[in-house]
């Protein structure tokens, strides 16, 4: 017989599972807000793969990746290759798992203020979660630190003077008359701790903001894990390495 031990898997049919043990059965006995990912992600996927029903389908694809992020950060092109998905079904999963995405994003408020670093790391910590590599946003604010607009994706790619120019920074803050700005930027790394250049780079442009008179209120760096200061993310104004007040020292 080919292939190894781990990939020898046969399930019973769905239609010999009891019926409390059917994802669809389950989603109506619990209700869709308390059914288990496994039932959720396997009514998405519809069916099995020939000795897999698919809730354990759903079981074996959540068991490999880990969680639900994990599955929503993957490339159509790999999860297609996972036993029983193909690529009809991993553009469903990916499509559903995008819809829940958004609709988190839908749920904020359309002019939240943000007073504190937490509040500005909330806001991004949904979006940040599935990037594989660093994006730098500028929060643009009204006079009483409202959100004007959505966050405003500066660059992408790992972050460096030459990218993020302070006129691409305040293009948008001039335009929109913001009244003060906030910086943000994501390490896929999941340590939120500041690098050398993050500093170097938030020191110019808090440097710029002066000049403009639309000062640069704080740079927060959003992790996924627990970083030095025990949170997954980091403020800059708070952790002191840069001088973001003109003329204090």
């Amino acid at each position: 017989m080919s292939g190894s031990p781990s990939e020898y898997v046969i399930t019973r049919p769905m239609r010999e599972l009891p019926e409390r043990m059917r994802p669809r059965e389950i989603i109506e006995r619990v209700g869709v807000q308390h059914a288990p990912d496994e039932a959720l992600v396997a009514v998405l996927l519809r069916s099995g793969a020939r000795g897999l029903n698919v809730m354990h389908l759903a079981e074996s694809l959540l068991a490999h990746y880990g969680s639900l992020t994990n599955i929503a950060k993957a490339p159509a092109a790999e999860l297609s290759q996972f036993h029983g998905l193909g690529p009809v079904k991993s553009q469903v999963l990916l499509a559903g798992l995008e819809l829940g995405r958004r609709l988190t994003e839908e749920a904020t408020p359309h002019q939240p203020r943000i007073r504190t670093p937490s509040e500005a790391a909330e806001l991004l910590r949904e979006t940040s979660r599935t990037l594989d590599g660093e994006v730098f946003w500028v929060l643009n604010l009204d006079s009483h630190n409202r959100l004007k607009g959505k966050p405003v994706d500066v660059t992408r790619g790992l972050l460096d003077a030459s990218l993020v120019h302070p006129r691409e920074v305040f293009r948008h803050a001039i335009r929109t008359s913001s009244a003060a700005v906030i910086l943000a930027h994501n390490h896929p790394s999941g340590d939120p701790s500041p690098s050398a250049e993050d500093i170097r780079i938030t020191r110019q442009v808090v440097a710029a903001g002066w000049i403009v008179d639309i000062p640069v209120l704080d740079h927060v760096v959003i992790g996924h894990g627990t970083g030095r200061n025990g949170f997954d993310f980091c403020s800059m104004r708070e952790a002191g390495v840069v001088q973001f007040d003109k003329g204090k020292k």
